[in-house]
C-alpha cells in the first residue's frame, strides 16, 4: 500500500514538469532545481528537455501501473488465503462441537454456517483492505494536490465527496435490510437443495420436483435481488461523479484561463488536476463499493464468525490419547438423562454393570431410551445426572476420547462416503495408509468378502454417493466391517442386523460370537431373535429397567405377557 501510493504520487507530481516542458520550456530550463539534470544530462538548450522528461514520466507512470497491479494481486490473494484458513477453521470447529450441538441443529444450517465462513475473505477481509489502501491514497494525493491548488482541490474534490457521503446515509438502512434477506435466504437455498437431492427417491417416484424447484426459487430469486439492489447502491455514485466531473473540469478550466497568466499557465495545473482526479475518483469509488458490500454483508459476517466462535475442547489441538485401562466393568450408577431442562426424563434412574468381554442385548418400544443410553455409553452425551464409570473411572469431556478409543459403533443406517469398498471400511483413514490385509480380514468377518471379490474392481469398487450402488444388506455388511477394521474391544451394534436375512445374520452373529472374551458386544434390536446369542437382555421401558434376564427368560416373559 504504501509502494502504491508513493509510485501514484510520483506520478501525478511528474505531470507538472511533463506538462511545463511542453507548453514553456524555457521556464523549466531556467527553474534553478532543474539544473542538476541539465548539468548531468548536458543539455544545452530548453527543447532537450523533452526527451528525458517524457522518458521519465512514462517510466513514473508504468512503475505506478506495476504497483497498482500487485496491490490488487497481493489483497486478494491474501484475501483468498485468509478465506481458506477461515473455512478450515469453521468445519474443524464445527466437527469438534459436542454430538448434543449437532443433533439439536440442521444439518443445512450447519453447513450454510461452515460456508459463510468461507466467504470472510470476500465479504469481510478485502472490502477492509480496498477502504484501508484506498483511504491511505486519497489522503496522500489530496494533500499534495491542496498543497500545489489548495482552492481548486477542495473545491473539486469536496463535492464528490458529497455526492458519496450523501448517497451513503440514503442507503444504509436499505443495505442493512438486503443484508438481513441475503443471510436468510442462503441458508433456505442450501435447506432446498439438500432436501431435494437427499429425497431424490421419492422425489421420482412421487413426481414433486415442482414443490422442491418451488422452494428453491422462493429463497434463491430474493437472494439474488438483494444482491443485484446491493451492487446497484455501490456503483450508481459512479456516473453521477463522472457527469458532474466534466462539468467541474470545464469550470476549473475557465477559472484557470481566465486568471491573469494566462491559458498556458493554466495548462500544468490543470493537468495535475485532471490526473489526479483521474487517480482519486476510482480509489473514491473502490473505497464506497467495498463500504457498501461490507455494510451488506455483515449479517452474514456475525453468522460466520458465530461459527469461527465455536469452542474447541481441550483435547482439539493434542494427539490421539491412549486408551483408558478397561479390564472389569462398564458401570451406570444412577443414570439420569434428559435434553434440556424443559423436557422428560429419557433416561430415569438407571443402574447397570456390564462385565468385559459380555454380550448384552437392550429391547424395548420406540422411546424407551435404548438409542440414547447407547449414545451416552459411547461417550456422545454426557448424563444429566448420575455417572458412566469404567473400570470404576468415570468418564467426561477431559476422558471421553480415551474410552471412544475402545468404541466402534455400527448404526442402522450406515454412512456410506462416495468413495471405494476398501475406504469406507477403513473409514477416516487416508487412502494411502488403508492397511488391505485389514480390510479383507473385516470384509471376511463380516460375511461379505465373497461378494466384493467377485466384482472386476474388487476392493477398489466405487460405491456411489450414500452407497446408492449397494443392496441395503451389502451396506450394513460393510458397516460391521468397518467397526471390525478398528479392531475395537466394545463394539455397539444398533439395530446393525436389520437389513440382513436370517441366514446372513445368523452367520455374522456366529462371526462376533467368536470374538472371544477379550471384546464386549453392546446390541441393540427390536426383533428379539437378533439377540439369541447375548448372556443377557436388558428390557428398557419408559426410561428405567424393566427387567433383566437370558434370552430365554425375556421370550418366556413376553409370550406369557402375550398370551395374558
Amino acid at each position: 500500500m504504501i509502494a502504491s501510493t508513493f509510485a501514484e504520487v510520483l506520478s501525478i507530481g511528474a505531470v507538472l514538469p511533463f506538462l511545463s516542458v511542453l507548453v514553456k520550456p524555457q521556464m523549466v530550463f531556467n527553474h534553478p532545481a532543474a539544473q542538476p539534470v541539465i548539468s548531468a544530462l548536458e543539455i544545452t538548450e530548453p527543447r532537450g528537455l523533452l526527451l528525458p522528461i517524457t522518458a521519465f514520466f512514462c517510466i513514473v507512470v508504468v512503475g505506478a501501473t506495476v504497483t497498482r497491479l500487485a496491490l490488487m494481486l497481493a489483497q486478494t490473494r491474501f484475501g483468498a488465503a485468509l478465506a481458506t484458513d477461515f473455512s478450515i477453521a469453521a468445519y474443524n470447529r464445527t466437527l469438534f462441537q459436542p454430538y448434543a450441538t449437532h443433533v439439536s441443529k440442521n444439518s443445512s444450517e450447519v453447513i450454510a454456517g461452515v460456508n459463510k465462513a468461507g466467504h470472510l475473505g470476500e465479504a469481510l477481509v478485502t472490502p477492509c483492505l480496498v477502504i484501508l489502501s484506498s483511504s491511505f491514497l486519497l489522503a496522500t494525493i489530496l494533500a499534495l494536490l491542496v498543497w500545489a491548488q489548495p482552492i481548486v482541490a477542495i473545491s473539486a474534490f469536496g463535492g464528490f465527496g458529497l455526492i458519496y457521503a450523501g448517497i451513503t446515509l440514503l442507503a444504509r438502512h436499505r443495505l442493512a435490510a438486503e443484508g438481513q434477506v441475503i443471510n436468510r435466504e442462503s441458508g433456505r437455498m442450501i435447506k432446498a437443495l439438500q432436501e431435494g437431492l437427499g429425497g431424490i427417491r421419492d422425489v421420482l417416484i412421487d413426481g414433486s420436483q415442482h414443490v422442491y424447484t418451488g422452494l428453491f426459487r422462493g429463497s434463491v430469486a430474493p437472494l439474488h435481488h438483494s444482491s443485484a439492489n446491493i451492487l446497484i447502491i455501490s456503483q450508481s455514485p459512479r456516473y453521477a461523479v463522472e457527469g458532474l466531473g466534466v462539468v467541474l473540469v470545464a469550470i476549473i478550466t475557465f477559472f484557470l484561463a481566465s486568471r491573469g497568466e494566462g491559458f498556458y499557465d493554466a495548462i500544468p495545473i490543470l493537468g495535475g488536476l485532471v490526473v489526479g482526479a483521474q487517480r482519486m475518483l476510482p480509489a473514491i469509488q473502490q473505497a464506497y463499493s467495498s463500504f457498501t458490500f461490507l455494510r451488506g454483508r455483515l449479517p452474514l459476517t456475525a453468522d460466520a464468525l458465530s461459527v469461527l466462535e465455536q469452542p474447541l475442547p481441550a483435547f482439539a489441538q493434542q494427539p490421539p490419547p491412549a486408551p483408558i485401562p478397561f479390564k472389569r466393568t462398564i458401570r451406570l450408577d444412577g443414570l439420569r438423562f434428559r435434553y434440556t431442562i424443559e423436557r422428560p426424563w429419557v433416561l430415569d434412574g438407571l443402574d447397570l454393570t456390564i462385565k468385559r468381554g459380555e454380550m448384552v442385548g437392550f429391547v424395548g418400544v420406540t422411546g424407551a431410551g435404548k438409542s440414547t443410553l447407547i449414545d451416552i455409553i459411547m461417550g456422545l452425551l454426557e448424563p444429566t445426572e448420575g455417572s458412566l464409570l469404567v473400570d470404576g473411572e468415570r468418564i467426561s469431556t477431559d476422558n471421553q476420547r480415551a474410552w471412544q478409543a475402545h468404541i466402534s459403533h455400527v448404526p442402522q443406517a450406515i454412512y456410506l462416503a462416495d468413495g471405494t469398498i476398501a475406504e469406507n471400511i477403513a473409514f477416516g483413514v487416508l487412502p494411502h495408509e488403508i492397511d488391505f490385509g485389514r480390510v479383507k480380514v473385516a470384509a471376511r468377518m463380516a460375511q461379505i468378502a465373497d461378494t466384493i471379490e467377485a466384482w472386476d474392481s474388487k476392493y477398489d469398487t466405487a460405491v456411489g454417493e450414500r452407497g446408492v450402488r449397494l443392496s441395503g444388506g451389502q451396506r450394513q455388511r460393510i458397516g460391521i466391517a468397518r467397526a471390525l477394521y478398528k479392531r475395537a474391544d466394545v463394539i455397539i451394534l444398533d439395530e446393525a442386523t436389520s437389513a440382513l436375512d436370517n441366514e446372513t445374520e445368523q452367520s455374522v452373529m456366529a462371526a462376533i460370537d467368536g470374538f472371544g472374551a477379550e471384546v464386549t458386544i453392546i446390541m441393540i434390536a427390536h426383533r428379539l431373535t437378533s439377540l439369541r446369542n447375548c448372556d443377557r437382555l436388558v428390557e428398557l421401558a419408559n426410561g428405567r429397567i424393566e427387567r433383566i434376564g437370558s434370552y430365554s427368560e425375556i421370550v418366556e416373559n413376553a409370550v406369557a405377557i402375550s398370551g395374558h
